[in-house]
């Protein structure tokens, strides 16, 4: 499959669609995508968001008391990584974002009137100051700070067995490598170097983009910050604890590093 953004104005054509109805932050599924060639519910105002393989994708959300089929079943957006196809899941998680901003600012920020229609680039205009808005992306880093064979893995509370990587949201005014070494500094207190940049993942709960770094330690003992994680520890690449589920970047990025270094290993 292949998915395909349109933007505002793009009309979709007529003809089956893939519809796309949320609830509660809950896609409605029927066995996977809901695909259709009958009308829309009545009342109905949808986003065309795009094509997946040529046919159209129509999202909106639904109120909490609708009706909805008993075929239809909420299904957590997480849930579905792995179920439907890659493109599809990026379909699903475009929508879901713009749902929400479309949900969530619906006054002009400056003087509070209502936003007007949607229009090219899914911008919203005032039309009594003129301010435009735009769906935000908050961008967020992921680190892996690596030292020969082993990693350092921090743990927040409720977590249970899982370790991850240091994350933290970019400041007003920080760059990305800026914000590695601010977070690395605050969360667990070592120093760093030779920060990478590795992938990046689009994180629509509700509006984050990840992107992903390794850093190589340099010194410095552990200084725990206890206001956001209550562990942090060494692991070799072959006895990693319990790590985050496939479907983040933050798995790829203990899991590629762990296979780098074993086969660095072997060789």
């Amino acid at each position: 499959m292949t998915f395909q953004r349109a933007y505002p104005p793009a009309v979709p054509a007529s003809g089956p669609a893939y519809w796309l109805p949320f609830r509660q932050g809950k896609l409605l599924t029927q066995h996977g995508l809901i695909q259709a060639s009958s009308d829309l519910p009545e009342g109905i105002h949808p986003l065309y968001i795009g094509t997946l393989d040529g046919i159209p994708c129509l999202a909106w959300e639904l109120d909490d008391n609708a009706t909805i089929p008993e075929s239809w079943q909420p299904t957590a957006v997480r849930a579905l990584f792995g179920t439907i196809d890659e493109a599809a899941y990026s379909a699903v998680g475009y929508a879901m974002h713009l749902l929400y901003w479309v949900r969530t600012h619906r006054y002009c920020p400056t003087c509070a009137q209502p936003l007007g229609p949607l229009s090219e680039q899914w911008s919203r205009q005032c039309p009594a100051c003129g301010y435009i808005g735009y769906p935000p992306v908050s961008p967020a880093i992921l680190v892996l700070i690596h030292d020969g064979d082993r990693v350092l893995l921090t743990h927040k509370p409720g977590w249970n067995a899982r370790y991850s990587v240091i994350a933290g949201f970019v400041e007003p005014g920080e760059s990305l490598e800026e914000c590695v070494r601010r977070e690395v500094m605050e969360e667990v207190g070592v120093e760093i170097t030779d920060i990478v940049y590795k992938s990046s993942q689009p994180w629509p709960y509700p509006q984050q983009l990840m992107v992903a770094y390794t850093a190589r330690y340099v010194s410095g003992d552990i200084r725990l910050d206890e206001a956001e994680l209550d562990d942090a520890r060494w692991f070799r690449y072959d006895n990693l604890p319990e790590i985050p589920a496939p479907l983040s970047l933050s798995y790829h990025l203990i899991a590629d590093w762990a296979r780098e270094r074993s086969e660095q290993q072997q060789h």
